[in-house]
């Protein structure tokens, strides 16, 4: 039988979850296309093996925890924010590991919705007369996974718009200088933003204005589970005009770039590109530009899971005017720039009316040294549109 997760909640529950939900947050950016998950076995109210989920190919939260727990797992309580998978992929089913190492209780945040599992993992433990509780700390599980939750449901991955302003809503000065708008602790929090994400998205215009490297640059205790995680680089650019020689492109940069172009690219610009190393992605054009929804469910075909959007203002306003941002992070500075031909953070056409804004949901509010981070949702985690 499986019971959904209590009202009053023991404490020493809530505990050990919390333990599973950090060990997951510590592999996020860095198990795509697989989910982000935290294991935690506790036997007579000791921790007995914990894991997060190992890269593709590498073992499983739950096998992770089994191997440190050994014959302690008999007997024991599991704790994990994804129900344990029932099929063969890259990895035997961890639900088998979990019945023959003699676990009594298994406390599950979430259902996986991937077809293969899907409520197997759970009919198969209470076949085998495991309890199963479902549902304590649903959200945060959700909110860690959100974007694998909504490449399995919808085929595309979850997008996170992020830019930094000034107070009075300017990305740069009217002569293009942007370097920079907030400080130093506000820059380090972009950074972090990049190490948990798959992908990170720029339009061409970015790449020509500022050669970007986009790369994680942080110290490895600052990092998730390995040391700094290099997103995979998008450029999208209709007509191939990144430079070869672009800084994302030179020799040793650590990751992988890929530019999304369309059929419109001369085919030297593209061959240029390619021979210093990018991979280049034709995809349909729509209005004479890459089009985006197209772009974002060829990338969850690849996997990724998740997208940081860096700008410009052309890109996160085409996408923002599409409806394909699902999350907003704002770094707002204390700080004027004025001029009428200063750029702000979203271009496109924009809303007609007021009462037509985009608002976001589950906002957060906090300060980042000098700035200050406004951060939400404008879509809900796919699933969870009720919750």
């Amino acid at each position: 039988m499986v019971m959904t997760a209590r009202r009053t909640v023991p404490a020493t529950d809530l505990h050990w979850m919390q333990r599973a939900l950090d060990l997951a947050a510590r592999a996020r950016g860095r198990v795509a296309p697989n989910p982000a998950v935290g294991a935690v076995l506790v036997r007579d109210g000791r921790l007995v093996g914990e894991g997060m989920t190992e890269p593709p190919g590498g073992a499983h939260a739950e096998i992770v925890a089994l191997r440190q727990a050994g014959d302690r797992a008999r007997g024991a309580t599991l704790y994990v924010i994804l129900e344990p998978c029932a099929h063969y992929g890259r990895t035997p089913p961890c639900v088998d590991a979990l019945i023959a190492a003699g676990i009594a209780r298994a406390v599950i945040a979430l259902r996986d919705p991937y077809p293969a599992v899907d409520g197997r993992g759970i009919r198969r433990l209470v076949e085998a007369g495991v309890a199963v509780e479902l549902g304590l700390a649903a959200g945060p599980a959700a909110a860690i996974n959100a974007g694998f939750l909504k490449r399995i449901r919808r085929g595309l991955p979850e997008v996170t718009a992020k830019f930094a302003v000034s107070l009075d809503g300017k990305i740069a000065t009217h002569t293009g200088h942007s370097r920079w708008i907030t400080g130093d602790a506000a820059r380090r929090e972009g950074h972090r933003l990049r190490d948990t994400h798959d992908a990170i998205m720029v339009g061409v215009g970015t790449v020509l204005a500022d050669d970007p490297l986009l790369t994680t640059r942080l110290p490895a205790e600052a990092c998730g589970a390995g040391g700094p995680h290099h997103p995979l680089r998008v450029v999208v650019d209709s007509l191939a005009r990144t430079p070869p020689e672009a800084a994302m492109l030179r020799p040793g940069v650590p990751g992988q770039t890929v530019i999304a172009t369309t059929a419109a690219a001369p085919r030297e610009r593209v061959a240029a590109l390619r021979a210093a190393g990018a991979a280049v992605l034709p995809l349909p054009a729509r209005d004479g530009r890459v089009d985006l929804e197209a772009l974002l469910r060829c990338l969850a075909a690849r996997g990724v899971n998740s997208v940081l959007v860096e700008g410009g203002g052309t890109l996160l306003g085409a996408l923002c005017d599409a409806g394909l941002i699902d999350r907003v992070v704002a770094f707002i500075a204390p700080a004027l720039i004025g001029g009428r031909a200063a750029p702000g953070p979203l271009g496109g056409e924009g809303v007609p009316t007021m009462d037509a804004a985009l608002r976001l949901r589950d906002v957060e509010w906090r300060q980042v040294g000098a700035d200050l981070l406004v951060a939400g949702r404008l879509q809900p985690i796919a699933g969870l549109e009720d919750g």
